[in-house]
C-alpha cells in the first residue's frame, strides 16, 4: 500500500511539473511541498489530468464521477489554488486548468497572505526546490538557455506611464499605459504580492517597499481570485492609487496576459521589485532567465547627466553602467521600465519608444 501511496504521488509530482515551465526533478521537495497543499484524495483525482485543462465533462468521463462529487472537489482543488476556472467565450464551456509550480502554485499559495506555520513551511519548500532547479540550470547551462528561448516571455513590462516619450506625430497606443489596462476592466481584484509575501515568511523582508497589497488581477482572474477569497475586489480609482505609489516608490509595472499570449487581455498586473521579485530572483540566482517583452528603452542626455548613480542604483537589471562620468544604458538589456527616468534627479534620461521586443537575458552563471 506504501509503495502504491508513493506511486500516486510520483505521479501526481509529474503531472503538476509538465503544467509549469520550469524543468524541476521530481524528488523528495516537491513531493513534501504537494503534501502540505492537498491531501491523498485530491493528489489521485489530479492524476487524470492527462492535459493541463480538462471541462467538466471530460472530468465526469475519465473519473466516473457523477455531478455533486466531482463538483465538491473541483470547488476544494480551486479554494486551495491547485486548479483555476474560466468560461470559454466562444462556447461557454468552463475548463479546469491546473497549475504548475511556477508560475502557479507558488502564486496562489501566498495570494492571500497567510501566516500560518504550514505557509511558513510552504515557503521554505518552494526555497528549496528553487535552490535544486538552480543545480538543475548550472549543470546543464547551455542546453538550458538554448531551450528556454524558445518559450514566450512570462510578461510585458509597462512603463511609468508619465515618463513616456515618443516622436512628434506618433500615436502612445492603449496597452502601454497601465491606467488604460486598468480602464478596459469592469472586474479588479487587490490581492497580496505574492513574491514580498513569501519574502517575510523567510524572514528577508522587502528592501524598497512597505506595501504588500499591490497584486492586481483583472477580468476572470480577478472574478476568480474575488470567488475563492485570494483577494478583494476593488474599483479602478483604487487600483490606480496603487500604481501611482508604486511608481513612486521605483516598482515595476508587468502585465501578464492570458496564456502568456500577448495579443490576449492582460490577467494580471504585479508591482515588482528586483529583491523579492521572482522572474528578477530566478535571474539573479541562476535559476532561469529574465524574458521580458518591452516597447520602451531608455536614453540618457550626456549633456545633462550629472554622474550621480541614482540611475545605477535603481536599475533592476543593473543594466547601467558608468562611462565617461556619465551613465550608458546597455540598450539590449534594457527592459524599458522608466524606473529610472523617473527617479533620475536632474531630467537626464527619457523613455523612448522602440518597436515591440523581447529582452532574453541569460541566468546568471553561479561559481562553485
Amino acid at each position: 500500500m506504501e509503495q502504491l501511496n508513493n506511486n500516486i504521488w510520483q505521479k501526481t509530482a509529474q503531472i503538476i511539473v509538465n503544467a509549469g515551465m520550469i524543468p524541476i526533478v521530481i524528488g523528495s521537495t516537491i513531493i513534501e511541498l504537494l503534501q502540505e497543499i492537498m491531501t491523498q484524495e485530491q493528489a489521485e483525482f489530479i492524476t487524470v489530468f492527462d492535459k493541463p485543462s480538462l471541462n467538466f465533462e471530460q472530468l465526469s468521463e475519465k473519473t466516473g464521477w457523477k455531478e455533486a462529487p466531482l463538483t465538491q472537489m473541483l470547488e476544494q482543488l480551486m479554494y486551495a489554488g491547485i486548479i483555476v476556472s474560466s468560461e470559454s467565450k466562444k462556447t461557454g464551456v468552463t475548463v479546469y486548468r491546473l497549475l504548475g509550480p511556477y508560475p502557479g502554485l507558488f502564486e496562489y499559495t501566498n495570494l492571500r497572505g497567510d501566516t500560518s506555520e504550514k505557509h511558513k513551511r510552504l515557503a521554505r519548500k518552494f526555497e528549496k526546490l528553487l535552490d535544486e532547479v538552480r543545480e538543475f540550470t548550472q549543470e546543464n547551462y547551455d542546453i538550458y538557455v538554448s531551450e528556454a528561448k524558445k518559450f514566450p516571455p512570462i510578461a510585458r513590462v509597462v512603463p511609468v506611464e508619465e515618463e513616456i516619450a515618443v516622436e512628434s506625430g506618433d500615436k502612445i497606443l492603449p496597452f502601454e499605459e497601465v491606467s488604460r489596462i486598468i480602464d478596459k476592466f469592469d472586474d479588479i481584484t487587490l490581492a497580496h504580492c505574492y513574491c514580498r509575501h513569501s519574502k517575510d515568511l523567510l524572514d528577508d523582508p522587502c528592501q524598497v517597499t512597505d506595501e504588500r497589497l499591490n497584486c492586481l488581477l483583472l477580468g476572470k482572474s480577478a472574478k476568480f481570485a474575488a470567488k475563492y477569497e485570494f483577494g478583494t475586489s476593488i474599483t479602478k480609482e483604487e487600483a490606480q492609487k496603487i500604481l501611482v505609489k508604486a511608481s513612486d516608490e521605483g516598482l515595476i509595472h508587468k502585465a501578464f496576459h492570458i496564456h502568456l499570449n500577448k495579443d490576449l487581455d492582460e490577467e494580471a498586473i504585479c508591482n515588482c521589485c528586483k529583491c523579492c521579485c521572482g522572474p528578477f530572483q530566478m535571474y539573479y540566482r541562476g535559476v532561469a532567465p529574465y524574458h521580458c517583452y518591452t516597447n520602451y528603452v531608455a536614453k540618457v542626455s550626456f549633456d545633462d547627466c550629472t554622474a550621480c548613480e541614482t540611475c545605477i542604483d535603481i536599475c533592476p537589471m543593473e543594466t547601467i553602467k558608468m562611462v565617461d562620468d556619465a551613465a550608458t544604458v546597455i540598450e539590449e538589456e534594457c527592459i524599458g521600465c522608466g524606473v529610472c527616468v523617473h527617479h533620475c534627479p536632474d531630467d537626464a534620461m527619457t523613455l523612448l519608444r522602440s518597436e515591440m521586443r523581447q529582452v532574453f537575458i541569460p541566468p546568471k552563471r553561479i561559481a562553485n
